[in-house]
């Protein structure tokens, strides 16, 4: 069966996708300022959606043993191509996180899920790789996982573009929280977009505590071209007061991606 996701991202370049202006940068300086907080001492790391290895290279340039995996076959020739530069080995490979055999149990002290979790729009695929996170990770380990709010989204792509002010469009995302490859007034690829309550039910449901939940890039990318317009100090004020209220239980509705993390 023909994967559309994969598709998207074979036609995407994700590894400018976080780096390219400040509107979007501040999405990984929020998420590797928390990663710095609970992730200490040499832990061995699973990217088990790696993208083109922002998280993981940067990971494992503080030392830790890291393993990229991601569906798409392009990201890991670039994660590859990268690793040639770099001082340390770190492994890449191409892998499905609804099956992740190759792993023994309880191998990982951190799996991140950054990225498959809001493209299963089968509930069933989504319970496939919460369970194959939790099982290749140790007891006590952190899972990881970025999820994209249910609420958030309709606004928006309404306001990128007036294409996408439509009724059903509305209701669908909110009633269901998804949005298929062929759906008449699709932006993007198969996506599932879920809720804070949803996210810390499930952790709840598989006996993984809660210890951090936090918004990625809250409000940001409404206003990019004015955070994009700001000079250095100015986007570091910004950036040090979206940290202090990224926990702030009414931002994880209103942000453009979120990360909620547990211990097994």
């Amino acid at each position: 069966m023909k994967n559309y996701v994969v598709e998207s991202y074979e036609n995407y370049k994700e590894e400018d996708r976080l780096a390219t202006n400040n509107a979007r940068r501040i999405e990984f300086l929020t998420t590797v300022r928390a990663f710095d907080e609970l992730i200490t001492g040499h832990k061995k790391i699973l990217d088990c959606a790696a993208g083109t290895g922002i998280y993981a290279f940067y990971l494992a340039d503080k030392g830790h043993d890291v393993t990229a995996t991601d569906i798409t076959p392009r990201h890991i020739e670039v994660i590859k191509d990268i690793i040639k530069t770099k001082p340390y080995k770190m492994k890449a490979m191409v892998l499905d996180a609804t099956n992740m055999t190759v792993f023994d149990d309880e191998h990982f002290d951190v799996v991140l899920n950054m990225g498959p979790f809001y493209h299963l729009i089968d509930e069933s695929d989504r319970n496939k790789c919460f369970q194959e996170s939790l099982r290749v990770l140790k007891k006590g380990g952190l899972l990881i996982t970025a999820y994209i709010p249910r609420y958030y989204v309709f606004q928006y792509v309404a306001m990128q573009n007036d294409y996408f002010i439509d009724a059903r469009l509305a209701q669908q995302l909110t009633e269901t929280g998804i949005l298929r490859h062929d759906d008449e007034k699709c932006f993007w690829t198969d996506t599932y977009y879920a809720t804070a309550e949803e996210m810390e039910a499930l952790y709840q449901k598989h006996g993984v505590e809660v210890i951090d939940h936090f918004a990625q890039d809250g409000a940001t990318p409404h206003f990019s071209k004015k955070v994009d317009g700001w000079n250095d100090e100015q986007f570091k004020i910004w950036c040090d007061y979206h940290y202090s209220i990224c926990r702030q239980k009414s931002l994880l509705g209103a942000s453009n991606h979120v990360v909620i993390v547990g211990k097994k």
